[in-house]
């Protein structure tokens, strides 16, 4: 019985240090805690980040504002020596041009799509066709550089995008290639990258003949795999990635079922219903008592709580899940990641979107947009609060420490979103 005992306090004590390792202990106070009620025109808190309307405060606003010009600046001298041939939305010119982008639909500053117009001409003269996605291949800049020239009304430069970017779906649906499914290098990628140009240009920009191609492969895939691994009855759409079956956003099912219940995707309801809800259960049914969830199907260690693995990213998979088929049961296990997130979201790996607190942050936004709780607005202030003292408190320096999902770049898109939280959207993840 005492060495059961000393064994489990050895384990708490481990994962106690672990989490140490890996994330700041979160010390503000909550939104129950912060008496937000308490304030008033006269005599408001100095910490909050909310007006008397209950709105974010011109001050707060006021804040992120000077702190976004203060990071866009460092971000400018640091690119100087950044890698010339990288290319890539993820650490690359096409993430910078995404972020100007953003800027230019929060500010409508014409500066800034003039500057993402900069990286967009950058990037079209580095393609390499090795990979078809939105994040880390040819699809992130050609579908980037069609909208930028559509906000330019540059007719003929957007069509030259277009035609490149369609061309990549024979190399996305080839047999012969090893494309993977999952977002950030496979097929989940490059279906991103037609339903954004779809998003942001027309809603048939392109056709729903060639998404129906794109979605039908991704299925199958799945339906494969599932049956090679005997595990159709419980998990209908099986992936993998490099012979591991992920789960989180990035290279897992998270992200793979995202894509296919977007609503522009238009899978069909039976697939929907029959193929893609029983393997959402399957892999919510794999969550920690903590409510974050593993990195693989395999891995049985409760450490990453970051939006490339775990409860950040599959937070979004729940909150979709529960808008396309109402189930209260995932809009509750989205609330319990938020839980974990608002806990060990802090991250010692930096402030980026694939593994920072920029990226965790997304997690309150996205629920406060489905639920309207002011408790996920606060939490997703709080979190750009921690972003605003940005190199302070020892962080890890990324390898792209300026990029924007693993740098700077993906910090300053988070703030940006604190102009109006109601029209936030994580880039290259949701439409």
């Amino acid at each position: 019985m005492g060495d059961n005992m000393s064994k489990r306090l050895k384990l708490i004590s481990a994962s106690e240090a672990d989490m140490e390792e890996r994330c700041f202990p979160n010390r503000y106070p909550d939104w129950d805690q912060g008496a937000p009620s308490s304030t008033s025109a006269s005599d408001p808190l100095p910490d909050e980040p909310f007006d008397a309307e209950g709105k974010v405060s011109a001050a707060f606003q006021k804040k992120v504002q000077n702190k976004i010009k203060d990071l866009l600046q460092q971000m400018e001298e640091g690119l100087k020596t950044a890698d010339p041939h990288d290319f890539s939305t993820y650490t690359g010119w096409t993430g910078i041009a995404l972020l100007y982008l953003q800027l230019h639909r929060v500010s409508q500053e014409a500066s800034h799509l003039q500057r993402a117009l900069d990286y967009v001409k950058r990037t079209m003269r580095i393609l390499n066709g090795r990979r078809v996605t939105f994040l880390c291949g040819d699809a992130g800049p050609l579908a980037v550089g069609a909208v930028v020239h559509h906000r330019l009304q540059k007719v003929s430069e957007m069509q030259e995008c277009l035609s490149r970017l369609l061309q990549l779906q024979r190399a996305a649906l080839s047999h012969d290639s090893d494309v993977p499914d999952e977002l950030l290098y496979g097929r989940a990628g490059f279906l991103y990258a037609l339903l954004y140009v779809n998003k942001e240009i027309g809603a048939d920009t392109v056709d729903e003949g060639t998404i129906a191609e794109v979605v039908t492969a991704i299925v199958e895939s799945g339906k494969n795999m599932s049956a090679e691994q005997k595990k159709t009855e419980r998990c209908p759409l099986l992936y993998e990635w490099h012979k591991k079956q992920y789960i989180g956003a990035a290279h897992g099912m998270a992200g793979i079922y995202c894509m296919l219940m977007q609503p522009s995707a238009k899978v069909q309801a039976d697939v929907l219903a029959e193929l893609l809800r029983p393997s959402i259960d399957y892999v919510r049914h794999k969550k920690f008592r903590s409510g974050n969830f593993p990195s693989s199907l395999s891995n049985e260690s409760d450490r990453l709580v970051h939006w490339c693995h775990g409860a950040p990213g599959v937070v979004h998979m729940l909150i979709t899940a529960h808008k396309v088929f109402k189930e209260d049961k995932y809009l509750k296990e989205a609330a319990d990641c938020a839980e974990v997130i608002w806990q060990r979201g802090l991250l010692r790996k930096g402030y980026g979107l694939c593994h920072g607190t920029a990226g965790n942050g997304y997690a309150f936004l996205s629920l406060y947009q489905l639920t309207q709780e002011k408790k996920y607005l606060y939490r997703a202030c709080k979190f750009a609060e921690w972003c605003l003292a940005y190199g302070t408190h020892g962080c890890r320096i990324p390898d792209r420490p300026y990029s924007l999902f693993e740098g700077m770049a993906g910090t300053i898109y988070y703030l940006s979103e604190m102009a109006d939280p109601q029209a936030s959207c994580f880039p290259a993840f949701q439409l």
